[in-house]
C-alpha cells in the first residue's frame, strides 16, 4: 500500500481524533497546571496532589473504562440505522453510569480514612485527604459527562465534546489561580483548592452535553426511547460483558502507575515528585494517543457494522502510522526540553535534577504507550475485550512490578529503575493486543 492509498484513510481518522485531542489534551493540561500551581505553592502540596490523583485515578479509571463499551455498540447499531436499539443503549448505559458511579464511588470514600497507612510521609498524606475528597465528590457529575461522550463518539461526533472541555478548562485554570494562592479575596488553600476548581467544573461538564442533546433534532430523537420498558436486563449485561473488560484492562494499567507513586514515594518526597513532573509530560503525548486510539474504535466498528474489512484494517495501519508520527514528535521534544521543563513546576533543585533524566526515560516511553493505546482500541472497535484484559494483566501487573521493584531498589537505580520497567510492560502490551487484532481480523 502506498501513502496515496491511506491517505484518505488518515483524513477520516484525523477528523475523528483531532477533537479527541484537544478534549484529552484539555484535560491534561489542567492537570499539568494543576501541578505547576500546587507545585509551586509547595514540594508537600505537590507531592500530595500525585499520591491522591493516583489513589482516585485507579478505580476512576475501571469506570470510565466499562463507560468505553458503549462506543463500539452504538457504532455497530448506528450505522445499520437502527435506532431504537441505539436509544435503548442510551437508556441502559445511563442506568449502567449511575451503578457503576454509586459502586466507585462507595469505593474511594472507604479508602480516605487509610491514606495514612499506604507508606507516604504524615504531611503528604493528610495534605492528600481533602484534596481527594473533593474529587471524589467531583465524580459524580464527571461520569454523566462520559456517558454522554463515549455516546455521540459512537454515533460518530467528536467535537461537542471538546468544546465543553475547552470552555470549562479555561474555568478550571482560573478557579486554581483563585483558590490555590488566595486571589480576589479568597484564603490561599493549595491542593485543596485545586480539588475545590476541580469539583466545580466537573459539575458544570455534563450539562453542556444535555443542552447539545436536546438542541439536536437527530439526538433528541433517541430520548423518545427514555421508558421503564426499555430498561433491558439482557442490554445492562451486553453492557457489562463489553465494558467491564475494558474498565479491568484500562484498570491495570492505572494500578501500575497508582503503585509506582507509592513505591517511588518510599525513595523521598522529591522523587515522588519528580515522578509527578514525568507523568505529567508524558500524560500530554498519550492523551494525543487516546484521541487516535478513539477514532481508531469509531472507524473500526463502523466499518465492522458495514462488514467492509479491508477498510477496517486499513483504518487500524492508518491509527499506527499517525501514532508513532505523533509520538516521535512529542519523544523529541521531551529529550530537546528536558532540563528547562522542570522549572515550570517547582524551584526545588533535587527535584528539577531527579525530573530532568526521568523525562529521558519518558520520552523513550512514548512508542510502547501509545502503540499499545492504539492496539487495544483496535480490539475494543471488534468487541474482543477479554483477552487484552488477561495480557493486560500479566504485562502491567506480574511483570512489571516485580521488575520495578528490583531495578529501584535491589539494582540501585531509584526512580528510573521504575521507568524502565515502564517500557517493558507497555512494550509486551502492545506486541500482545496488535497480534491479537491481525490474528482475529485475518479470518474476517
Amino acid at each position: 500500500m502506498t501513502f496515496r492509498d491511506y491517505l484518505p484513510y488518515y483524513r477520516r481518522n484525523l477528523r475523528l481524533a483531532f477533537p479527541v485531542m484537544l478534549t484529552q489534551l484539555g484535560g491534561a493540561l489542567v492537570g499539568l497546571i494543576d501541578s505547576v500551581m500546587v507545585g509551586h505553592y509547595s514540594t508537600t502540596d505537590l507531592a500530595a496532589v500525585s499520591f491522591a490523583n493516583g489513589v482516585f485515578f485507579t478505580f476512576m479509571v475501571f469506570a470510565m473504562g466499562a463507560m468505553m463499551g458503549i462506543t463500539p455498540l452504538v457504532g455497530e447499531s448506528y450505522v445499520k440505522n437502527d435506532h431504537r436499539r441505539v436509544g435503548r443503549l442510551l437508556l441502559n448505559g445511563l442506568v449502567f453510569c449511575l451503578l457503576l458511579t454509586v459502586l466507585t464511588c462507595g469505593v474511594l470514600f472507604a479508602l480516605v480514612p487509610f491514606l495514612g497507612q499506604m507508606g507516604q510521609e504524615d504531611a503528604v498524606a493528610q495534605t492528600a485527604r481533602p484534596y481527594l475528597l473533593t474529587r471524589i465528590i467531583g465524580l459524580v457529575p464527571f461520569m454523566l459527562f462520559c456517558l454522554c461522550k463515549q455516546f455521540l463518539e459512537g454515533i460518530g461526533n467528536t467535537t461537542v465534546a471538546m468544546v465543553i472541555t475547552i470552555v470549562l478548562n479555561l474555568l478550571n485554570v482560573a478557579l486554581n489561580y483563585i483558590l490555590i494562592f488566595g486571589h480576589l479575596g479568597a484564603p490561599a488553600l493549595g491542593s485543596f483548592g485545586a480539588g475545590l476548581a476541580s469539583m466545580i467544573v466537573s459539575m458544570l461538564m455534563p450539562i453542556g452535553f444535555i443542552i447539545a442533546i436536546l438542541r439536536n433534532r437527530e439526538w433528541r430523537r433517541y430520548l423518545k426511547f427514555f421508558s421503564w420498558d426499555n430498561i433491558s436486563r439482557s442490554v445492562l449485561a451486553e453492557l457489562r460483558r463489553v465494558g467491564f473488560p475494558i474498565g479491568l484492562q484500562t484498570t491495570m494499567e492505572t494500578i501500575l502507575f497508582t503503585l509506582s507513586f507509592i513505591m517511588v514515594g518510599w525513595i523521598s518526597k522529591e522523587a515522588l515528585a519528580a515522578h509527578q513532573i514525568a507523568n505529567q509530560i508524558a500524560d500530554l503525548t498519550f492523551m494525543v494517543a487516546i484521541g487516535i486510539g478513539a477514532a481508531t474504535t469509531i472507524r473500526v466498528s463502523h466499518q465492522r457494522g458495514l462488514a467492509d474489512y479491508h477498510a477496517m484494517r486499513m483504518a487500524a495501519h492508518a491509527s499506527i502510522h499517525l501514532v508513532l508520527l505523533m509520538n516521535t514528535i512529542g519523544a523529541s521534544l521531551m529529550i530537546l526540553l528536558r532540563n528547562y521543563i522542570p522549572y515550570l513546576f517547582t524551584d526545588d533543585e533535587k527535584v528539577i535534577e531527579i525530573a530532568s533524566e526521568l523525562l529521558v526515560f519518558a520520552a523513550l516511553f512514548q512508542y510502547s504507550d501509545g502503540l499499545q493505546c492504539v492496539g487495544a482500541a483496535m480490539l475494543r472497535g471488534i468487541k474482543d475485550v477479554r483477552r487484552p484484559m488477561v495480557y493486560a494483566t500479566i504485562s502491567y501487573l506480574i511483570i512489571t512490578l516485580p521488575l520495578g521493584y528490583l531495578l529501584m531498589f535491589s539494582a540501585g537505580l531509584g526512580v528510573k529503575g521504575m521507568w524502565l520497567s515502564f517500557i517493558v510492560a507497555l512494550s509486551l502490551a502492545a506486541i500482545s493486543f496488535h497480534t491479537r487484532f491481525y490474528r482475529l481480523t485475518r479470518r474476517l
